[in-house]
């Protein structure tokens, strides 16, 4: 039934708790995981200060880098478990543009969500519902308890 499930991860406590989960059920059902990073220009998406400018090279290299840390973490989690995984980092999309675009080649999407409420959610938005809005595909979405991020100290930033 779900031989290909999605798992969009931004390496938040939520992300990665949703990453857990999403792998006890693909090894259960003998599936194949894509994890997916999305990486955002901050420049371009309006988030970084226009001090940040002259160093917007480098911020953006940064950000490249740890993406790639977030996926061989979960790769590397993934072959813990036993699971059949690969990983896409995409650049320059909006989280859930990409991982609508994603989804067209997977049978499940499960990913992890803050479930922000009230002005969080107005300045933060919803990447986990910006996606699921538009998707034909079924998803499983795995919400954060708030202890994960308080402990990790993330208080930001929704899994994609």
């Amino acid at each position: 039934m779900y031989g290909t499930i999605l798992m969009p991860t931004d390496g938040s406590a939520c992300a990665r708790n949703a990453t857990r989960k999403g792998l006890e059920l693909a090894k259960q059902l003998g599936a194949k995981v894509t994890f997916l990073h999305v990486l955002e220009n901050p420049l371009v998406a309006g988030y970084a200060a226009p001090e940040a400018l002259p160093y917007s090279a480098q911020l953006y290299q940064d950000l490249k880098q740890a993406g790639r840390e977030v996926l061989d973490g979960a790769l590397a989690e993934a072959a813990d478990h036993g699971v059949e995984a690969d990983a896409r980092l995409v650049e320059n999309r909006r989280p859930a543009d990409a991982i609508h675009d994603a989804e067209a080649d997977h049978d499940l999407v499960v990913m992890g969500t803050h479930g922000r409420r009230g002005v969080d959610r107005w300045m933060f938005g919803s990447v986990a519902e910006g996606a699921l809005r538009r998707s034909s595909k079924p998803f499983l979405i795995i919400h954060s308890d708030g202890a994960e991020d308080d402990e990790a100290g993330d208080g930001e930033g929704a899994a994609a």
